[in-house]
Order: C-alpha cells, then sequence, then structure tokens
C-alpha cells in the first residue's frame, strides 16, 4: 500500500503549554490537523508547577487570539482583561477550558513525553527526498511503551522548565550537585515558600543562589516566613561582586513600586536578615542530613552548611531529542541561528527584541520550528505574547500562507520597563499593590511569570513585561559592571 501524502499527516506540537495550545488552535484556523503531545499527567503541567506565581502580564495579553475564538464557541466567561493572573489562575481560567474544547481535546495526548524526533527512514546525515519525507515522531507513555509518529511537520514547544541550569562553574554541574538533587536538598527553580513548599523552609538553612529576580522574589518569601518561623536561616549567593543588577534603581526608579521592592531586598540584606555573599563560585555539594556547599571566593575556598539549597540560576533548552533533525542554532543562546543575535542577553533586553515569525526559526530542515520559552535558548527575554505571534506566523507557513507568515501582527506596547522589575510593595498609604516584577529568565516558563502578592481590584492596568535583565537597560549584560 502506498505511504501516505505527507501533506495529510498531521503537525506534532511538543508542549501543551500556553504556546503549545495556541500552535494547536491556530494550526486549525488554517485547516491543519494538529496533534499534541504533553509529557506531563494533563494540560500546562509546567504551569500548574509554579501555579504560585503571579504573571506580570496582565489578561489581555495573555490569551491567543485564535484560542479565544475556539473558547469563546463554547460560552467561556473571559477573566478581567487588567487582572494579573497567577499561575494556577492561567490554568484554571484559560488553559484548561481550551484544552478541554471539542476541538483540541482528542488531540492531546498526555503522560506521552517526545523522546526523539528525525525523518522517517534516515537520520541527520542522508539528504535525498529529504524535505519531501515525513518526520518520525517517536514518544513515551507513562509506562514506557514506545511509539512512533509520522508528520508533516513539528512545532517544538516543550519550554525549558525541566532543564534548569547548573549551580556548578563555567554552565556545568558542581561535584555532588545530582546527588543533592536527587535527594532534594536542591529544591525547585520556584518553590512556593510561605505555601504548598512551606514545610522545606520552616525552621531551617536556605541558600538562594542566583542574581536574578526569581532569587529576589524568593528571598523576600523567605523572609515573610522568617518574621513567622524565627529559626529560619536565609543566606544569599551571587558570582558577580555586587547584587545592584537585583536591587535596581530603588528611588531612582521609574517605577516606584519596583523602586521600593528593591529597597525592600537592600534592607534585608543590610539588616543581616538575609546573609549576602559575593564573588561566591560552587565547585561542589556535599550531601548528608543537610548539604554543604563548597565555594571558591577572593578570600579563599569556603564551605556553608545549609539544610537546603534554592537555584534560582536559569535555564536552557534540552536539545537532547532534536539530535537527528538539521538545526541551525546561534553558538551562544543556542535559539534558532537568525534570532539568536536579536536576543542575546549581553546585547539586548526584552525591549529591543522586534516581533518575529517563521522565517527566523526556521532551520535546514524544513517545517520543523522551535518556539516558545525553548525558542530563546539561555537568553531570559522571552514575552508569553511574543511566542503566540511565532506560532500564528508558523502555522500560516505551513498552510502556504506567505504573505500572512511575513506580517507582523503583535505590537507590544512601549513599556520601558520589561528588563526589570520585583515583586510589589505594600499599599500601606491607602494605595494598593501594584505589580511589578519581572522574572529575570529564571522561570523557564512558557509564560512571563515572576513572585507577585495577590493583586487588589484597585489597582492599575499592568504593561506586559518580560523574563528580562533585571537592569532596565536596552542593551543587556553588557552594560552592567560585574566588579566594584
Amino acid at each position: 500500500m502506498p505511504a501516505a501524502d505527507p501533506s495529510t499527516l498531521p503537525v506534532a506540537v511538543i508542549g501543551a503549554g500556553p504556546v503549545g495550545l495556541a500552535a494547536a488552535a491556530h494550526l486549525l484556523a488554517r485547516g491543519l490537523e494538529p496533534i499534541v503531545f504533553e509529557a506531563g499527567p494533563e494540560p500546562a503541567s509546567a504551569v500548574n508547577a509554579w501555579g504560585h506565581i503571579r504573571l506580570f502580564s496582565p489578561w489581555r495579553y495573555d490569551i491567543d487570539p485564535a484560542a479565544r475564538a475556539l473558547l469563546e464557541s463554547t460560552g467561556w466567561t473571559e477573566p478581567d482583561l487588567d487582572r494579573l493572573p497567577t499561575g494556577a489562575e492561567l490554568v484554571a481560567d484559560y488553559l484548561a477550558p481550551l484544552a478541554a474544547t471539542p476541538e483540541l481535546s482528542g488531540r492531546i495526548r498526555t503522560s506521552t513525553r517526545v523522546v526523539a524526533v528525525s525523518r522517517e527512514g534516515m537520520d541527520r546525515t542522508r539528504s535525498h527526498e529529504r524535505e519531501t519525507t515525513p518526520f518520525l515522531v517517536r514518544v513515551a507513555d507513562a509506562q514506557g511503551a514506545v511509539t512512533d509518529h509520522r508528520v508533516r511537520a513539528v512545532i517544538d514547544a516543550s519550554g525549558t522548565w525541566h532543564t534548569p541550569n547548573p549551580l556548578g562553574q563555567a554552565g556545568l554541574p558542581a561535584t555532588g550537585e545530582a546527588a543533592a538533587r536527587a535527594a532534594g536538598l536542591v529544591t525547585s527553580p520556584l518553590p512556593d515558600v510561605t505555601g504548598r513548599d512551606r514545610a522545606e523552609f520552616a525552621g531551617r538553612r536556605v541558600l538562594v543562589v542566583g542574581a536574578g529576580h526569581s532569587a529576589a522574589n524568593t528571598l523576600l518569601a523567605l523572609a515573610e516566613l522568617r518574621a513567622e518561623e524565627a529559626d529560619t536561616r536565609i543566606s544569599w549567593a551571587i558570582r558577580s561582586a555586587l547584587p545592584d543588577a537585583v536591587y535596581g534603581g530603588e528611588d531612582q526608579d521609574g517605577l516606584p513600586a519596583r523602586g521600593a521592592l528593591g529597597a525592600r531586598l537592600r534592607a534585608l540584606v543590610e539588616s543581616g536578615a538575609v546573609e549576602l555573599h559575593t564573588e561566591f563560585t560552587i565547585t561542589g555539594l556535599e550531601s548528608g542530613d543537610g548539604v554543604t556547599v563548597h565555594a571558591d571566593t577572593p578570600a579563599g575556598p569556603v564551605a556553608l552548611e545549609v539544610d537546603r539549597v534554592v537555584p534560582t540560576t536559569g535555564f536552557r533548552p534540552d536539545l537532547g531529542m532534536l539530535r537527528e533533525v538539521r538545526l541551525a542554532l546561534d553558538p551562544v543562546v543556542e535559539a534558532p541561528r537568525e534570532l539568536g543575535p536579536l536576543i542575546d542577553p549581553e546585547f539586548h533586553s526584552c525591549g529591543t527584541v522586534p516581533p518575529h515569525g517563521a522565517r527566523l526559526l526556521a532551520h535546514p530542515d524544513p517545517d520543523f520550528y522551535i518556539v516558545g520559552m525553548k525558542s530563546y535558548g539561555r537568553a531570559p527575554t522571552f514575552l508569553m505574547a511574543t511566542g503566540y505571534e511565532q506560532v500564528r506566523s508558523i502555522a500560516a507557513a505551513l498552510a502556504g500562507d506567505r504573505e500572512a507568515a511575513e506580517r507582523v501582527e503583535l505590537v507590544l506596547p512601549e513599556t520601558g520597563v520589561c528588563s526589570a522589575g520585583l515583586g510589589s510593595v505594600d499599599g500601606d498609604e491607602g494605595g494598593c499593590d501594584t505589580p511589578d516584577c519581572a522574572d529575570s529568565g529564571d522561570s523557564g516558563t512558557d509564560a512571563d511569570a515572576a513572585c507577585c502578592p495577590p493583586v487588589s481590584a484597585c489597582c492599575p492596568p499592568a504593561a506586559p513585561v518580560s523574563l528580562g535583565i533585571p537592569t532596565g537597560t536596552a542593551h543587556g549584560r553588557s552594560g552592567q559592571r560585574s566588579h566594584a
């Protein structure tokens, strides 16, 4: 029996997070058949893992247009577009209803992990008729059973949540780090310190590692916990000589809420509530009842005895399953080659990254795309709304509508703050809590998430910002001083 025409095969979408589900919605709107593979037990499993985190973007920037069309046909009630949802609210009020729509529910395979992508009958070295040969997507279910799927195209929206950066120097794990992680002594990157994970931290010695806003918000949450559990001890380790980039502009900040929170963090350090270790390079972790963290410092080797380590050191893409795909990756950030120079955090914040689509995301294997947070590789400047524009363009390209694929339909507002922002201030003086916290790329999610307290109804609308560099500068890390 002759093989099926590749054009009649489905398009594989890897990941059922915000961008993956949006991709499926756009494919359906173009008359294309999606099949969505989600490694977790339910759609948006990674988002559920950081459900206590509040996004910095209000609802109006968190809902994809094609997804909205599917939801509206079910009688879905739109959230207040000016509110900032938590991850849990994003799932409950948007992603779960979207995944349950009649159009998508039967096309999502949960507990199905993609283990490899290739071309049917050929590895990456074979070229003859490669462009017309279907992709082969190999998946494993929860019991380990393996199945191969023939598809016409692949959209990888699997994110970076499950591949955090190591704690050691030079991008490498420290000696003993794997064992410490396996023992639970190194926690998840965004623990719910005052909620679900409280017992892990209350009354214990905690070391937070990292100089981004995930670190800052974790430290502030730990300080809140310490106010109730006085035996809690908080240490903070950074590789740079100064924490100024995390403090932000303080009273010089254009956004008072962000500046006030930077001042709060500085006050915690100066009061001794948070013990700061600068120029701290971790060389080893020794597990026992707790964990001994060995590090090199300008004063010589040190060893910290702690009970838990929180790794807020960023994320990187998992490229192992793509070994047989012909990829063109930027050598610095591991993003698609054409996109990489536009998002390199040494030179760019999210405010300098233009919306982009299929052309910039293309690889040498036609009809293969990496989208969402994973498309930014190791760069921390991804916006969820940018991911929606990516998949809109790609769906158009796969449908043969090159004009729509090249057209930019996303216009981001001028915020001037998408590369900085911390938490929210307390509304002590008759005002309300004003969420203003962007994550510096540490969440690794498909959403621009950050730790903020609940938003009261009096708060004004917020403009979207990203998982950005915490300096507020337009030129990324190259504008920062690493030493005094």
